[in-house]
């Protein structure tokens, strides 16, 4: 306080039987009381590090969230309606191209080991149609078709053989259907491999390309004769 006169005391009055006052600088308490809430006991209850990261994480993302919820016509409500707009679209996808498939597999033997016959395949792929598995309808056609074309002599009888090799060979003697070749062996490695689903339409078009290159028999034969002769 400054006394009159200018003259600057530091002296406190004290009246008998009050308590004495302490005085102490602000730095040095600062630090004393720092020193003193260093102590172990005082933070016996404070979170650990995992806690206060996770802490740290939740209000993340809680702002995010509410900056979404704020730019998102309609508010938190608007949010919510696109969020599971997005989720159903997932859904929608998954059921239509099917289940991902982790492992890539390389191509196996179309036939494999067991022998059987053009009409076997065929039968089994009808009665795999009128089930509605188009799936395995659309593979037991393909073998089919590849065993009416080793049946006639079109393609050499190789059991290891894939279907994009048997497409491939026979593709190279029958150039007019070699494109629908190509495909078929395609449809056959993208529900064998790939994890797709086969439908009707796939199954009706390989069985049209069975006949058609059934029915090509004749031209082959001939065009093969011709090319032997000259």
């Amino acid at each position: 306080m400054t006394e009159p006169g200018g003259t600057t005391a530091a002296v406190r009055l004290i009246r008998s039987g009050d308590d004495i006052p302490v005085d102490t600088p602000r730095v040095p308490a600062r630090e004393a009381a720092r020193d003193e809430l260093s102590d172990p006991m005082y933070h016996e209850h404070d979170p650990n590090l995992l806690e206060r990261g996770l802490d740290r994480f939740w209000d993340w993302i809680g702002g995010l969230l509410a900056d979404a919820a704020g730019a998102a016509p309609g508010g938190p409500l608007g949010l919510v309606v696109l969020a599971l707009a997005v989720v159903g679209l997932g859904a929608a996808l998954w059921w239509r191209l099917g289940t991902p498939q982790r492992t890539v597999h390389s191509p196996e033997a179309l036939l494999g080991g067991t022998a059987r016959s053009t009409a076997d395949h065929r039968a089994t792929a009808a009665a795999h149609a009128e089930a509605r598995r188009w799936t395995e309808a659309v593979q037991e056609r393909m073998r089919a078709l590849v065993r009416s074309l080793e049946d006639r002599a079109v393609l050499d009888p190789r059991p290891g053989r894939t279907a994009d090799e048997a497409a491939a060979e026979a593709g190279r003697l029958m150039p007019a259907h070699a494109d629908r070749l190509r495909a078929a062996a395609r449809v056959f490695d993208d529900v064998t491999y790939g994890g797709r689903t086969a439908d009707e339409a796939a199954y009706l078009t390989l069985c049209t390309l069975d006949l058609d290159l059934e029915a090509a028999k004749t031209v082959l034969t001939t065009g093969t004769t011709q090319g032997a002769a000259g």
